[in-house]
């Protein structure tokens, strides 16, 4: 009796640690939409994978600062008949299931990325193929708005491609893969429904800035480069950022065709990922908190072909990656006081581009 009490008390204790790992994928094979699964911060074991609401094409996801809301981009080029893609908004319910909200065009084809910001009820969407930023208000009931804001970044000489936005205090900036650069636009203290055109920062060598995160103690940013498979270390230096090193994120052994994608900070801000598409392994650097310079220490294969996207679980414990065309997460281990990874286990997901936690 005393042995069964137990048995159930210790179910019950693991039961508990399992959170919500939503999955973004494309619909273009054996995937129907959004997936989640159940994971285990503890054991980090995935489980109980469920398909969560039915959609086209959500290639990326985000939440709502409280998690009631989940967001996701429809990466198409035809809604409503405009070359258009969409956003989704949901609520989220206590089974983990989706709620449909609504849903309004992004003006551009192909989204790629949605960013929230609390502070203001707002909503930034890079639009891949259309070449511009899409801005839209959130309703305290989740609902989202039609942009009252559309930044088009292309010229008449060089065709836009923004894959990133993120809001930072009153500012936003955007990566842009087509133009080369990430630009900074500043809220218009006047018209707080306006952004406007800050500063500009060049990257070198036509490296194509994909994804960029920043120090915490926002000192550093550092650019994932898409095209030259690098990162790119900027510094700020008074009122802007100046590039301080330039770092590839392959093995010095690998030689064949490779796609940088996906960059992320550990918790406690030491060390960086990035993922790299074609040599399919995760790159680790040890940050220098002092001068922010990267030092690599580690290139682990992702046991999965095409790494689009990773997170990292927020105990900091565990790093999953979604590995697109072999249709699987990988889930790894992490030393928090060396940064290194090792391989735990894996689970299949069709076509999974997208993970993040509620």
């Amino acid at each position: 009796m005393k042995f069964s009490i137990l048995l159930l008390f210790l179910s019950s204790t693991l039961m508990s640690q399992n959170i919500k790992l939503y999955v973004g994928t494309y619909t273009n094979g054996e995937s129907e939409g959004i997936y989640y699964h159940d994971f285990n911060v503890v054991t980090g074991f995935l489980t109980n994978k469920q398909l969560a609401a039915e959609v086209k094409n959500p290639s990326y996801l985000t939440f709502s600062s409280n998690k009631k809301y989940l967001y996701a981009v429809s990466e198409v080029a035809d809604f409503d008949k405009n070359k258009s893609g969409y956003v989704n908004a949901y609520e989220v319910t206590k089974n983990g299931l989706l709620k449909f909200i609504n849903k309004v065009s992004t003006n551009g084809a192909n989204p790629c990325y949605i960013e929230t910001n609390s502070a203001n009820n707002l909503a930034a969407i890079a639009n891949y193929t259309g070449g511009n930023i899409s801005i839209h208000k959130i309703k305290k009931n989740g609902k989202i708005k039609k942009a009252f804001q559309v930044i088009d970044h292309n010229i008449a000489s060089k065709k836009a491609h923004p894959h990133f936005a993120k809001f930072f205090k009153n500012n936003l900036l955007i990566a842009d893969l087509g133009r080369n650069f990430l630009v900074n636009y500043k809220m218009d203290t006047q018209n707080k429904e306006h952004f406007l055109l800050d500063k500009t920062y060049a990257i070198k060598n036509n490296a194509g800035p994909r994804h960029f995160v920043i120090s915490k103690n926002e000192t550093f940013i550092y650019v994932m480069n898409e095209l030259s498979s690098s990162i790119a270390v900027l510094k700020k230096e008074t009122n802007s950022y100046g590039s301080i090193q330039n770092i590839s994120t392959r093995n010095k052994k690998y030689t064949g065709k490779n796609s940088g994608a996906e960059i992320c900070l550990s918790k406690n801000g030491q060390f960086l990922y990035s993922s790299n598409r074609g040599e399919n392994s995760i790159a680790v650097f040890k940050i220098d908190t002092n001068t922010g310079m990267l030092q690599k220490i580690q290139s682990i294969a992702t046991f999965g072909n095409w790494p689009r996207n990773f997170t990292i679980a927020p105990n900091g414990n565990f790093l999953l990656v979604a590995n697109k065309i072999s249709n699987n997460i990988s889930v790894f281990k992490v030393n928090k006081e060396t940064g290194k990874l090792t391989f735990f286990s894996s689970v299949e997901s069709p076509n999974s581009t997208c993970l993040v936690f509620k």
